[in-house]
């Protein structure tokens, strides 16, 4: 570990923040942090609360400290903030009005929810789309703000805002009859919890010694409260984080929180990690003078001791669909000259629709590829039909999971009767698993007959549920409910392929079973687990292909080749940010997120002309460009093979040895330090290629560049003298039969 690290690691006492610039080895530091307190005996696992953004990340942080100090990690509360609150108000769920089985809305669960409250007050859909109305709800949670507070003190005479206060009120009625929370009330009820119960509070506050948070750039307001309260009795907050990658705005993410923490700790220590391990000096140099143009922001000057690199390629397009092609030749060039696989290399995007030509381009020249961030797993169709009778058999006052399988597979119970129980709900004010019950009391016909038989159903289920584990429980509701049977008389692949889907949850629920020892294998467990999975907690099957994903969708990975496309303005920055300061630093900050992700190569590029709205535009470079040195670029034509490997201008000598400062950190037996290098640097340059038209230099395996063709490799040569000729195999154009005399053909030293 270097000075910064190892500070970081063994002063545990007191609120800190450690700054930790991208690629600095924060990961590192927090598991060691964590296994130091342990091995110094300052705290048992169970007092250690390590609060993460993803599960996954959480699980490889534990399996980290396991291999440092034993299976006693287990014991670690570790997670996301939401799958830790939401362990503890299931324990802690009376005094808040929820009893402790309560469903966890995702967000088309609760899109839908107020989508029925929109109907029942006749709102009009298209003017005031549930989407925006539950995204602005979001926002008022996020700041602790409820239906109660908002209706006194929020409503400002504007028609959307009446209309919000109504669905809000009503949206968390409807939640609390189902027992269900949605993400943000397992926030804004740990806030609760905390602050309105001071016994409760202090009963958590004596059990949390150590408080750890991951990415804390990346928390909200109510997420702040919570921490403030949980860490009031011993301090021991300690914050990880970069504001220069705070990106979450539009999730209400507020950078002011690591901003203001010496505000608000003013003995706080501060620690900064600003040593890149990940990146070149010419990325990290170019990342630095970008951010450089924020104004809000901590100082900190990251550097590298790793090689120079190679300049970042900046590549110039006519069209979008060209930018696409020009990026895939440089890819496959990439792969041909230093032996990179497909899994090396991201292409990264400000939106997903820009994913399309990039995705036809990969597959017109045979390159796999997947899409990070499509649709997850458990948001499914078929998924979610079967999820929705788990949590049925756990919670049945579950109003959303009751609608969505009322009917499936079909039973005869028809829209007519589903609005029939919806009215009844709403005359008795009693939640819809109880009308349903009350009808199936008092009802006639073929539609009683079959709320009897579901009614039957479900409870079969919920006794199913409480006396075997997750596993056995999955299996059983899934051959009896009906789902895989309709599934399989589907022949088709897709009907298949939804088959293996529902086969797939019986098989993370074995998985569960088989991996649960810190909790109870239950299937209420299970649910709480899969409600809170998101994409980022995937694991990839087949590895060896690109990834393309949003910048978003990037933070916190890295890769040896990175592409960052549609460099242009009201694109990246995005047209809603361009006149607003503070979005435009967040962009900002944004493109250093995308910069960072590469360890060895970048390449940016933009299109001269894109289409939008049907129509061919001209497009402006992105202002960002301008804001990185152009002695870190290097810059191409229209078509850029033709000058790519010009030799680079001349790099500033005192800029490079402020990337590489020497390294003083004393060795130490459980810490140790890199040894000192001799961070001389020649000026940079990338080698001209040789011109040659004489057939001796030019043997098979030869790679070489044509002026119009691009780069290629040398097959075959006949020399006969004045008339040679060559067989080039060229990695855009195929291959070529060219006299020498006339080609000429550049190697690629």
């Amino acid at each position: 570990m270097n000075t910064a690290q190892r500070e970081a690691v063994i002063n545990t006492e007191g609120p800190t923040l450690i700054l930790a610039g991208a690629g600095s080895g924060k990961t590192r530091v927090l598991t060691y942090r964590i296994a130091y307190i342990l091995s110094q005996r300052l705290a048992t696992p169970w007092q250690i609360l390590a609060l993460t953004f993803t599960n996954k990340a959480a699980r490889e942080m534990q399996a980290r400290i396991e291999n440092l100090i034993g299976i006693s990690a287990k014991k670690l509360q570790m997670g996301t903030f939401h799958s830790i609150f939401s362990r503890i108000l299931r324990i802690e769920a009376a005094p808040l009005g929820y009893n402790k089985d309560f469903s966890i809305y995702d967000e088309e669960d609760a899109t839908n929810v107020i989508k029925n409250i929109i109907k029942e007050l006749n709102i009009d859909e298209k003017k005031y789309s549930p989407k925006s109305i539950k995204h602005f709800i979001s926002n008022q949670k996020n700041y602790l703000i409820n239906a109660t507070t908002f209706n006194a003190h929020y409503l400002d005479g504007r028609e959307f805002t009446e209309i919000v206060g109504k669905v809000f009120r009503l949206y968390e009625i409807r939640c609390k009859e189902a027992n269900a929370m949605d993400f943000d009330d397992l926030l804004v009820n740990m806030a609760i919890l905390l602050e309105q119960n001071p016994v409760l509070c202090q009963k958590y506050q004596n059990q949390f010694k150590y408080i750890l948070v991951d990415e804390y750039q990346d928390t909200n307001h109510a997420q702040y409260r919570i921490l403030k309260r949980l860490a009031a009795q011993y301090q021991n907050l300690c914050v990880v984080g970069d504001d220069a990658q705070s990106i979450y705005s539009f999730r209400g993410a507020t950078i002011e929180n690591i901003l203001s923490f010496q505000k608000d700790y003013p003995n706080a220590k501060v620690f900064r990690l600003e040593q890149n391990y990940r990146s070149t000096k010419i990325i990290v140099a170019a990342a630095n003078y970008l951010i450089s143009h924020n104004k809000n922001r901590l100082e900190k000057n990251v550097f590298t001791q790793n090689d120079t690199g190679e300049l970042i390629k900046l590549v110039i397009a006519n069209s979008e669909r060209e930018e696409a092609d020009k990026i895939v030749d440089w890819l496959r060039e990439q792969k041909a000259r230093y032996g990179y696989k497909n899994e090396d290399f991201a292409i990264l995007y400000r939106t997903n629709a820009q994913s399309r030509v990039i995705e036809d381009s990969l597959r017109n020249k045979g390159i796999p590829y997947r899409i990070f961030g499509g649709i997850s797993f458990y948001q499914r169709k078929e998924v979610k039909d079967l999820v929705a009778y788990l949590r049925l058999s756990v919670n049945p006052y579950d109003e959303e999971a009751l609608r969505r399988v009322i009917n499936y597979p079909a039973r005869g119970i028809g829209d007519k009767t589903i609005e029939k129980i919806t009215l009844l709900a709403q005359e008795k004010q009693i939640p819809f698993w109880q009308a349903l019950k009350m009808a199936a009391a008092v009802g006639k016909g073929k539609a009683l007959v079959a709320i009897q038989s579901f009614i039957m159903l479900i409870e079969n289920f919920q006794k199913v549920g409480q006396t075997t584990d997750a596993y056995q429980a999955v299996e059983y509701i899934a051959k009896n409910s009906g789902i895989l049977q309709d599934l399989n008389a589907d022949a088709t692949p897709e009907g298949r392929s939804r088959w293996e889907n529902v086969l797939e949850v019986i098989n993370a629920a074995h998985e569960f079973v088989k991996n649960s020892q810190n909790q109870e294998p239950s299937l209420a467990n299970f649910l709480n687990e899969i409600a809170l999975y998101t994409d980022l907690d995937k694991e990839v099957k087949d590895k060896n292909v690109v990834t393309l994903m949003t910048i978003h969708a990037s933070k916190g990975l890295e890769f040896t080749s990175v592409f960052v496309t549609g460099l242009e303005e009201n694109l990246f920055p995005s047209s809603q940010s361009a006149k607003d300061i503070l979005s435009i630093e967040e962009e900002r900050r944004l493109f250093y997120v995308a910069i960072t992700r590469a360890q060895k190569n970048l390449c940016l590029s933009y299109a001269q002309n894109r289409y939008r709205f049907g129509k061919l535009e001209p497009s402006q470079p992105s202002r960002f460009l301008n804001e990185i040195k152009q002695e870190f670029i290097q810059s191409s034509s229209v078509d850029y093979k033709e000058n790519f490997f010009h030799r680079a201008p001349s790099f500033n000598q005192k800029e490079i040895k402020k990337l590489s400062p020497l390294s003083n950190t004393p060795k130490n037996s459980f810490f140790s330090a890199p040894s000192s290098k001799d961070t001389t640097e020649p000026s940079p340059t990338l080698s001209a290629p040789q011109a040659s038209n004489f057939p001796e230099q030019l043997t098979p395996g030869t790679r070489v560049i044509h002026a119009k063709f691009g780069y290629g490799v040398i097959l075959e040569v006949d020399n006969n003298g004045e008339n040679a000729i060559a067989q080039v195999d060229f990695y855009a154009k195929g291959k070529k039969t060219l006299l020498l005399k006339y080609a000429n053909l550049q190697i690629v030293q």
